[in-house]
């Protein structure tokens, strides 16, 4: 989709639809109150039959009316100030409701809005619309491509427009990270492979001269002692990849921020098999690995003065002959040992090889993204993305990333008195903790691996994909992670 910011007028800008936001008393803001004024009180007299719902993200769509654009949409919000989480409520409505048009001109950024600039709401209006242009099509036999393929934010002023326009690149990029994840998290684990991945990866690489794909395969990782990793990949037919995207756009001398992706392409849970009810929803267990793809896309697209390396341990967890059984002891790239109690705690097997594969990038501080825990889920729903980290100013970092883009995260301890639930008779380590705080002493387990670093990981079984009838990819937390590494920028 094409975004811009301009300072248009609402009588004269040509679009499919205006979108415009009339507060509880029916009070307009300028361009709405403009356009009204065009239309010699036409919107007002509408307000006034009620067609327009009370709650704040109601919208009304009003066909052929005077002015540049072919129709209007009227978005209920509440009394100024609003909130943010209200004003991305209210463009994350109009956007859904302008979706199927050719283009849209959107005037939300005129709602004052507590502790929000211009730049910030012309970053969500752009965000929101990104999402709404997603539609799925790969594997349906008659597919049509969503039509929305502009859309224009208002910047207000001309002074302003600058920081608008901004804005929108910002929001526009985090839309276009999230919706490559979304694909890749929405294909079925037929399609999307770890050898699928592999050739994403090459074929990124391929269009950017910046960014260099490295892959090693089972023999290689084999060679370099990740028994961890291949205990889990062992298992399938398909082969496993540790594939590395090093993406150049800063200073030489800057160290990398490096993001680890758990891609588990599909995971029946190996030999301690799952429940047989909506195991289809486990092709979402790579959506940690979409992540770092739809990071890697974005940062490489906006050309973003840093350096990254998006890491992605791709595998299946099957049960097979050749699959690990529970009580099997394996060795870590580390030298570490484990004693495999739970087959289905995969994740964090092929991640604690991957965490130490990625101290030879030398980083200023590694992520790693991961669907790891069904206790994160119970502990914080869909709405929080479980946040651990050794190092109290990333968590802090993170988590006001997560702020600014709606895209949020909630911090969970990682205290040295979980760190016994995790002790093995057989092993170094065991690689469950039992069944109290199953996110905690997951994490927990990852941290004797990056001591080295700083660290932080990302829990995201709650927010990666929705069930039920909305079933599907989030694209989260591609957002977050964007906005935190144009931080640092």
């Amino acid at each position: 989709m094409q975004f811009n910011a301009k300072v248009t007028d609402i009588c004269k800008q040509r679009s499919a639809c205006a979108i415009v936001a009339v507060d509880s008393k029916n009070r307009f803001t300028d361009s709405g109150a403009a356009l009204d004024k065009a239309n010699d009180g036409g919107l007002s007299k509408l307000l006034k039959r009620g067609d327009l719902g009370k709650s704040a993200g109601s919208t009304l769509m009003i066909p052929q009316v005077e002015g540049g654009a072919d129709r209007v949409l009227m978005v209920r919000s509440s009394n100024a100030p609003i909130s943010q989480a209200e004003f991305r409520k209210l463009a994350t409505a109009s956007a859904n409701a302008v979706k199927d048009l050719k283009d849209a001109s959107s005037y939300l950024t005129e709602l004052t809005v507590t502790d929000a600039d211009i730049q910030w709401k012309a970053q969500q209006t752009a965000l929101a619309a990104g999402l709404a242009s997603y539609k799925f099509t790969r594997c349906l036999s008659d597919s049509k491509e969503h039509p929305l393929a502009k859309f224009t934010v208002h910047g207000i002023d001309k002074k302003q427009l600058k920081a608008a326009q901004k804005g929108a690149a910002v929001g526009a990029a985090q839309a276009q990270g999230s919706n490559v994840a979304r694909e890749l998290g929405n294909l079925p684990g037929n399609i999307c492979t770890p050898n699928y991945l592999v050739s994403e990866a090459k074929a990124l690489a391929k269009k950017h001269t910046k960014l260099t794909t490295t892959v090693l395969d089972n023999k290689k990782m084999e060679s370099m002692g990740m028994g961890a990793f291949m205990s889990v990949a062992k298992g399938s037919d398909e082969p496993a990849a540790m594939i590395a995207m090093n993406y150049k756009g800063g200073k030489t001398s800057q160290k990398p921020i490096v993001l680890v992706g758990k891609g588990i392409t599909f995971d029946t849970g190996g030999i301690s098999l799952k429940p047989g009810a909506a195991m289809d929803e486990m092709k979402f267990d790579m959506c940690g690995a979409a992540s770092v793809f739809g990071v890697m896309n974005a940062l490489v697209a906006m050309e973003a003065p840093v350096n990254v390396v998006g890491i992605v341990a791709a595998a299946e967890n099957m049960p097979s002959g050749r699959a690990s059984k529970p009580g099997d002891v394996v060795t870590s790239m580390s030298g570490k040992t484990i004693e495999i109690l739970n087959t289905d705690a995969e994740g964090r097997l092929v991640l604690c090889d991957a965490l130490t594969y990625a101290g030879k990038f030398k980083p200023s501080v590694v992520i790693d993204v991961a669907t790891l825990t069904g206790a994160c889920v119970i502990a914080l729903g869909s709405h929080a993305t479980g946040l651990y980290a050794n190092q109290d100013k990333l968590a802090e970092d993170l988590i006001g990333a997560g702020e600014t883009t709606g895209d949020r995260a909630w911090r969970m301890p990682l205290w040295d008195e979980y760190q016994p639930m995790l002790n093995s008779n057989f092993a170094d380590m065991q690689n469950i903790g039992g069944r109290e705080a199953g996110s905690v002493t997951a994490a927990c387990f990852l941290a004797r691996f990056t001591e080295e670093y700083n660290w932080a990981h990302l829990d995201i079984a709650g927010s990666a994909w929705n069930s039920g009838a909305a079933k599907g990819a989030t694209g989260r937390p591609v957002p977050l992670l964007m906005q935190y590494i144009l931080n640092k920028k």
